[in-house]
């Protein structure tokens, strides 16, 4: 498919001046970003796993070899696709016009093949981890591709809700490499990180507000406006709250810690309704939330080796 123009790889070098590498063009073409912090979130589903299934890690490695590579492709496969679909907005807005799927260094055939390829293989490892990471990795492909890229993202106001869905199931894939059962930690991850994406991309979405209007992205803070988005993002916020208890194995000190961050985050939500300046709120909620996120998965990782 085109976007109304022939897209080609070849660039005249005497008309045009190439700003980025091939390879720093693949890594935006795969998303390297949400690549490498989804597979956080699969290795801390696969080592939660490990501890409180009284297994060897060492023992395991086959599986987590498995499970972080399956993963890693398979996201990037699907990150791929999200760029090939996206090629005739992307242009509009400043963060994705630069993408390779826009400026033509990569054209589709070659990435349509690159992005199954990777998608393919990267199931073939998940399946032999287990018949359940296999499946949850599926899904995942299915959730972010078709659910959120093809449908939603361009038609409902819900489209950051539906693309959490796939956002949250990276840990589920760790976890079940090595429990395919999938105990009650391997849900409350996924809850957590179906979660803390709305109020996450909120933030985002209202620093970009402008630029998803002009695509005609229905983005929560471009259809129902900041103070709707701001009540929004407290909501969810909230339900952060009883999550810890989901994870009481873990202990008292990883309760009170997660808690203590739900309670910053709810600071920082509060304040955004007195705001002079909602932008400069935004970001900060956005900083916070990526804080938030990698506090809180390393302090599973780590408490969870005193079990």
């Amino acid at each position: 498919m085109s976007n109304g123009r022939t897209i080609s790889a070849t660039v005249d070098s005497t008309s045009s001046k190439q700003t980025t590498t091939v390879v720093q063009d693949f890594l935006a073409l795969i998303k390297i970003g949400i690549v490498n912090s989804n597979l956080n979130t699969v290795f801390t589903g696969f080592f939660l796993a490990i501890q409180l299934s009284s297994l060897k890690f060492l023992a395991n490695l086959d599986l987590l070899f498995y499970a972080v590579v399956g993963s890693g492709l398979i996201i990037a496969g699907s990150a791929a696709l999200n760029n090939l679909i996206d090629r005739d907005i992307d242009p509009i807005m400043s963060r994705t016009k630069a993408r390779p799927t826009v400026t033509g260094r990569f054209n589709g055939s070659a990435v349509l093949a690159l992005a199954l390829t990777f998608i393919i293989v990267g199931e073939l490892l998940l399946f032999s981890a287990s018949m359940i990471a296999g499946l949850w990795g599926l899904a995942g492909v299915f959730s972010y591709v078709v659910l959120y890229s093809m449908w939603s993202k361009r038609k409902h106001v819900s489209n950051t809700v539906v693309g959490s869905i796939s956002g949250a199931i990276p840990p589920l894939i760790g976890w079940a490499a090595v429990e395919p059962s999938l105990g009650a930690g391997a849900w409350a991850l996924f809850l957590i990180m179906f979660i803390w994406q709305p109020p996450h991309f909120y933030a985002l979405a209202m620093r970009r507000t402008e630029e998803y209007r002009a695509a005609n992205i229905p983005m929560l803070p471009v259809v129902k406006g900041f103070k709707r988005t701001k009540v929004s993002m407290l909501g969810w916020v909230l339900l952060l709250f009883p999550l810890p208890l989901l994870l009481a194995d873990l202990g008292i000190p990883f309760m009170v810690l997660a808690t203590v961050l739900n309670i910053g985050w709810l600071y920082f939500a509060l304040r955004g309704f007195k705001a002079k300046d909602d932008l400069k709120w935004a970001t900060g909620m956005f900083v916070y939330s990526l804080n938030y996120m990698t506090i809180l998965f390393v302090s599973i990782i780590i408490f969870s080796l005193f079990v």
